[in-house]
Parts: C-alpha cells; sequence; structure tokens
C-alpha cells in the first residue's frame, strides 16, 4: 500500500514536471526525438523503480537526477554532432536570453553546464540543484562562479552567435 502511495506521488511530480524534464534533456542531446526519448525512458525507470525514492520530500530531485542520468547515457552511447541552427530552436533562446550566452555554455563541463541550466534557466535554488547533482552545496558554488567566470570571458570576448 505504502509503495502504491509514493508511485502515485512519483506519478504526479512527472506530469507536473513534465516539460521540464524535456527541456533538461534537450539542453543535454539538443535533439528534439532524442530529448522526448530520453524522458520517455526516464518516465519508465521512475515509475518501475519508484520504491528507491528514500523520502517523499526528494521525490522531484530523484526524478530530476533520473533524467540527468538518463540523458547522459544517452550521449555516452550516441555521439553524433548536431547541427548549430537546432540550438537556436531551443527554449532558452529568447530576448532576455541572447545567443552568446546559449553559445557560452558551449564551453562548459557536463556538471558545469547543468549548475547553470538547473539554477538560472529551470529556477532551482542552489540548495535544490546540489541536492539534484549529489554535491555538497559549497562545491558547487564554487563550481557554478567558476563556470559563470568562463562564460563571461567567452561573451567578452565578442564571439558572435555561429
Amino acid at each position: 500500500m505504502i509503495y502504491q502511495d509514493l508511485r502515485k506521488k512519483v506519478e504526479a511530480v512527472i506530469l507536473d514536471s513534465y516539460q521540464d524534464m524535456y527541456w533538461l534533456a534537450y539542453s543535454y542531446v539538443r535533439n528534439e526525438q532524442d530529448a522526448m526519448d530520453i524522458v520517455q525512458e526516464s518516465v519508465y525507470k521512475c515509475i518501475y523503480r519508484a520504491e528507491k525514492v528514500k523520502k517523499e520530500a526528494y521525490i522531484k530531485t530523484w526524478v530530476w537526477r533520473v533524467v540527468i542520468n538518463t540523458a547522459l547515457d544517452w550521449k555516452k552511447k550516441c555521439t553524433r554532432e548536431v547541427a548549430v541552427d537546432e540550438i537556436r530552436e531551443g527554449r532558452y533562446e529568447t530576448d532576455e536570453t541572447p545567443c552568446d550566452v546559449i553559445n557560452a555554455l558551449d564551453i562548459l563541463g557536463g556538471k558545469e553546464r547543468l549548475i547553470i541550466v538547473l539554477h538560472y534557466f529551470e529556477g532551482f535554488t542552489l540548495e535544490e540543484t546540489a541536492g539534484i547533482l549529489g554535491m555538497n552545496i559549497n562545491t558547487m558554488k564554487t563550481m557554478l562562479y567558476r563556470s559563470l567566470k568562463k562564460m563571461k570571458e567567452r561573451i567578452l570576448k565578442g564571439e558572435d552567435c555561429l
């Protein structure tokens, strides 16, 4: 009975954040079909393994970890180039997020990029971001500020949109 309640709560979190899960996956693979496949596989894993959630308060964090790990596994399997034009079709390019910021994300490594996306684009707090990544908050803050500095240097160089 407890498992069924937990499973329903996991399903509710998935339904509430399905679109955000897609954009997180898309930020890794930059391909609509692959991102949808990642989300679909992640949803399956979450529902199938719902009993692995330790505390009810961590359901959303756990779901995001599943999406991240699935996207990373997918990237390892599929190492193909994505056209630069596909980046510009993404969610994050708006008047508030010009393409130089999007391009500056390209210089960041996996975790650095993920910290920026989760905190600034998805709106997670620093504590939530650290929890999703399973990192010490101080370590994550150090990586965040180092990543912002790298991005700032690239933007200040004046590299135009590709």
